[in-house]
């Protein structure tokens, strides 16, 4: 029924609704629509589990297996950090997601004048080894796969976990680990950067190669279009930068002689959560689609698992709000509804506090126990891909499908990721967006129920995680001993080599090795490259 059917106090009556990523919904939808696009069952559709994957990377969805929760996790000293995962762990959590502290996302040891104020945070402190060693003690690493939530220094941890690992009686073949080393998206959308993009991409494909062929359960890297979409694109850019960084990454690997299917199976995928219920699942379902299509058609890739979009698909912080922050559990529900709903591998959901602290332990399990009333009591994993056939959402992937597409070309035309970020493009383009959705959130344009709708009634009290200086102080105590107890000459040596392989375009991972297996810090390895490649300077973007 189009809206010449209407009567005139109908069509009067009609809101517009325009979606973010620039589709415009209509008040409904039938087989005419399908026509419009041009949906075909087998091609755009097609069974679960099957190209081009649309409705499930699994023929039998959630009924086969429950997705992974991996709840975001880490604060303050790593003893503190390992009782969190315990405690998330012993209440059903299947996965970990680890947060780092500011110093040591940007390479700097906890004892640094540029880390004053900022040990333990926002994440974990980590300065050497024996930090791994503390936070994962007890942790079952064959069994429980980890998500290592840094970039600038995503290998120097990799390397971390997989020595610590190691140390405590397990095969590097059998250990599962998931660092970010996203260094584009940080670019654009974070900031946690400190080498040039060239050498920084050089970087994540030392990691991509070294895990080909030494930590086969690992994903080398976390393409995190999340962190974009947090600072201000579309739901469709988020997607389309996202596949643009990763074509960056795989062509990095590519020039060094090898082919995309055999390491591109093990690329993952960070993306984010928040806004238009049906927006958000027909992202996913085209991002998917779009996925297998553009792996087989751009790099000949063959075989059916490489094709699969894996990944974690999170409910957005942005979406969390400080005013009323009681509804932030109802958002977070519908969040992590719309994840089920899109078939995702593993999500991870953003506490009703968030907006204010880190999670306390009582917002932290609130989150996995609304993943589990949607697993086990209503009904999510009854059948795959509920929403297919839907006139609606199948007319609505379609076109989500050609917004990211059209986003993908812009970037094309650019010269690549590499150069659109290099030249700030893209940091005006999501700079724009950003100012663009703060403006019609204001003017009412876009509606926050608590911020700019529905704002009476008393907030609740909000209980904050406090910040302890104490923490500061034992990573520094631990720091002096750890370096009076250490082998000195051997760290003189093992940074001495790390130096040359970085001069010599070598690959970095065995030297990171031995050095975290010397316990040479994380500050001291950062600055070995620093010294070697320089530091990001952030182009003009305005």
């Amino acid at each position: 029924m189009g809206v010449a059917n209407y009567n005139k106090d109908e069509k009067d009556a009609i809101k517009e609704v325009m979606l973010q990523s620039g589709i415009e919904i209509k008040p409904s939808y039938g087989p005419q629509d399908l026509e419009r696009v041009g949906f075909d069952y087998e091609k755009d559709l097609g069974e679960p589990g099957e190209f081009p994957f649309t409705r499930s990377l699994h023929p039998l969805g959630y009924r086969s297996r429950n997705w992974t929760t991996r709840q975001y996790t880490g604060f303050g000293t790593p003893e503190e950090t390992n009782e969190r995962f315990k405690l998330m762990i012993s209440h059903g959590q299947t996965g970990l997601n680890v947060a780092f502290d500011l110093p040591t996302q940007m390479g700097y040891d906890s004892d640094d004048p540029m880390a004053e104020g900022e040990v333990g945070r926002v994440g974990m402190a980590v300065d050497s080894l024996k930090d791994f060693e503390i936070a994962f003690q007890d942790i079952q690493l064959n069994r429980i796969g980890s998500g290592l939530t840094i970039n600038a220094v995503a290998s120097v941890t990799l390397a971390m976990y997989q020595t610590m690992a190691e140390k405590f009686g397990y095969k590097k073949e059998e250990i599962s680990a998931t660092p970010q080393n996203d260094i584009l998206k940080e670019i654009v959308g974070r900031g946690a950067w400190i080498y040039p993009v060239k050498p920084a991409v050089r970087l994540i494909g030392d990691t991509i190669e070294y895990a080909m062929t030494e930590l086969p359960r690992c994903n080398p890297v976390s393409v995190c279009g999340y962190h974009i979409r947090e600072s201000g694109c579309t739901p469709a850019q988020e997607i389309a930068y996202a596949f643009m960084i990763a074509f960056a990454y795989i062509d990095e690997v590519a020039a060094r002689g090898y082919k995309a299917e055999e390491f591109v199976g093990r690329f993952s995928f960070n993306l984010n959560i928040y806004g238009n219920l049906w927006e958000t699942v027909a992202k996913y379902r085209a991002a998917r689609k779009l996925w297998a299509i553009l792996l087989r058609d751009r790099y000949d890739v063959k075989n059916k698992k490489a094709l699969f979009l894996r990944g974690i698909f999170g409910g957005g912080g942005s979406g969390m709000t400080k005013q009323q922050p009681e509804n932030n559990i109802v958002r977070g529900a519908y969040y992590a509804l719309a994840a089920a709903l899109s078939g995702a591998q593993t999500t991870a959901l953003c506490s009703f506090d968030e907006a204010y602290t880190i999670p306390t332990e009582r917002a932290a399990l609130l989150s996995l126990r609304t993943f589990q009333i949607l697993m086990d009591e209503i009904g999510l994993r009854d059948t795959v891909d509920p929403l297919a056939g839907s006139y609606f959402m199948e007319t609505l992937t379609k076109e989500m499908e050609e917004k990211i597409l059209e986003e993908m070309e812009k970037i094309e035309k650019l010269g690549g990721m590499v150069e659109a970020v290099s030249s700030g493009y893209v940091q005006r383009e999501v700079s724009r967006q950003a100012y663009e959705y703060e403006r019609n959130l204001q003017e009412g344009k876009v509606t926050k129920v608590g911020v700019n709708k529905y704002t009476e009634g008393v907030d609740m009290e909000v209980e904050l995680h406090e910040y302890d200086d104490q923490w500061s102080l034992l990573q520094i105590e631990r720091l002096k001993a750890l370096k009076k107890e250490r082998d000195n000459k051997a760290v003189t040596e093992n940074l001495k080599s790390l130096e040359k392989a970085a001069n010599n375009q070598k690959n970095v991972m065995p030297y990171l090795i031995e050095c975290c297996k010397g316990y040479v810090t994380l500050g001291e390895m950062a600055n070995i490259f620093r010294d070697v490649f320089g530091e990001y300077r952030e182009p003009g973007i305005f």
